[in-house]
């Protein structure tokens, strides 16, 4: 097996990915001076960036006092921080590389000083609401660092500080999220067991925010993140056909199966008459859509929707409009129950006739109908991708995805199902 310490390249375009648009970290680098905030999406990876080349370093370090503080800037037309590589973020802080944009501002890779390390900072766009939920997403990050002591589940929040009107979060800096590892590894699955026991961390995750009675709410590949860059290569025996000589030939393997959760921007406290929606598209319970009220089923949901993207490299609902959705869902699992459909919201009605979805006759396009026709049941979407411990798998994934959040496992349900039984764990 060959062995290699990986450097993560910054993306230098815009690569959108094939399947779908995404959001986040795919944006265009400047190529020198000031960078502006462009808006692409609402999540930024702390994936890690690669080292800014010496001659690059020279045209935006050079003339920079060490400490000293950088000249003032206006923000852009949207309240994003305007700066430089090379820039001082405070006296401890120097600006290295962008990392990742999204609605909420930038995320920056800066060196910290004082801690000898390098950082992730979140700087949030200099608007009152903005800056608002920034607050909100400290308090929630201090009180999961006060009870997750070993800091093994969620992102660890280093500091913050006010400068110039931008709230700034400093992160430990960690590795690429799933969906950037997926999306550089050509959308090829991840192993069962490297599933297992990415699947076995999150629910831990999920299981301690709700009992803290926290939701979070937005959970997806994008916002998991792995704590190492390593990676391994690794023969794709469903490519043998191919030669070893073809780099296609080899797929990535994480070397290490540690993750953290990210992005707290969405989690809220439990309470009474949830009804706005949550969650990024093709990852939101069925509850969300149909405007029923939601809880920490929702999450749950959306940790059954990542286990199938990493057993088949592919997102399990790729559509972006709500009655294309719900026929994917029956398409995979089935009829939506009768009692669920006589609770639907006045904005939910219109995707159902005479006691049924309104489908295919409601389709936008033949495209719609399609997209919907291709995809397979459940099981037999598992059992294409996975060789060992399907049955167990498709067990668990049918209870992670019953239509009714009051009948499907909680957290904690899930963790002592069979498929995370300690005979199945392997070394990896």
């Amino acid at each position: 097996m060959e062995m290699e310490h990986v450097t993560i390249i910054p993306i230098t375009h815009l690569d959108r990915p094939r399947k779908r648009p995404r959001f986040g970290w795919d944006v265009p680098q400047a190529q020198v001076g000031i960078f502006c905030g462009q808006e692409v999406g609402n999540v930024a990876s702390y994936a890690s960036s690669g080292a800014i080349s010496d001659h690059t370093s020279s045209l935006f370090f050079k003339g920079v006092a060490q400490n000293g503080s950088p000249p003032w800037r206006e923000d852009d037309k949207d309240g994003h921080y305007m700066f430089a590589l090379g820039d001082n973020l405070t006296s401890r802080y120097k600006i290295h590389s962008k990392m990742g944009e999204g609605t909420f501002g930038q995320v920056l890779e800066c060196w910290d000083r004082e801690r000898k390390e390098m950082v992730a900072i979140k700087i949030v766009r200099g608007i009152k609401k903005y800056r608002e939920a920034a607050m909100i997403e400290i308090e929630v990050l201090q009180q999961l660092g006060k009870h997750d002591k070993d800091g093994n589940r969620c992102v660890q929040i280093r500091n913050w500080f006010d400068y110039r009107n931008h709230i700034c979060i400093v992160f430990e800096k960690l590795g690429p999220s799933l969906y950037d590892f997926l999306r550089k590894n050509n959308y090829r699955s991840f192993p069962i067991d490297l599933v297992r026991e990415i699947g076995r961390q999150l629910l831990e995750c999920v299981a301690f925010m709700h009992d803290l009675h926290m939701i979070h709410t937005d959970l997806k590949p994008e916002n998991i993140l792995l704590v190492s860059s390593d990676y391994v290569k690794v023969p794709d025996y469903k490519n043998s056909t191919r030669s070893p000589k073809d780099s296609s030939y080899y797929k990535r393997v994480p070397k290490s199966s540690a993750i953290k959760v990210i992005d707290f921007g969405s989690t809220t406290y439990e309470r009474q008459d949830q009804n706005y929606i949550v969650s990024t598209r093709h990852y939101r319970a069925p509850e969300v859509i149909l405007g029923l009220g939601w809880s920490y089923p929702c999450d749950v949901w959306s940790v059954g929707c990542i286990l199938v993207e990493l057993c088949t490299g592919e997102a399990l609902f790729q559509t972006h409009e709500n009655l294309e959705h719900l026929a994917m869902m029956e398409r995979v699992l089935g009829p939506l129950p009768q009692h669920m459909l006589k609770r639907v919201d006045r904005h939910a009605e219109k995707y159902f006739r005479r006691g049924r979805l309104d489908w295919p006759e409601g389709a936008a396009s033949r495209e719609s109908i399609k997209a919907v026709l291709k995809l397979p049941r459940l099981q037999n979407l598992v059992m294409q991708h996975v060789d060992h411990s399907a049955g167990d798998l498709i067990h668990l994934l049918q209870g992670l995805l019953r239509y009714d959040p009051l009948d499907r496992l909680t957290a904690r349900e899930a963790l002592r199902h069979t498929f995370f039984a300690r005979d199945h764990l392997r070394m990896l």
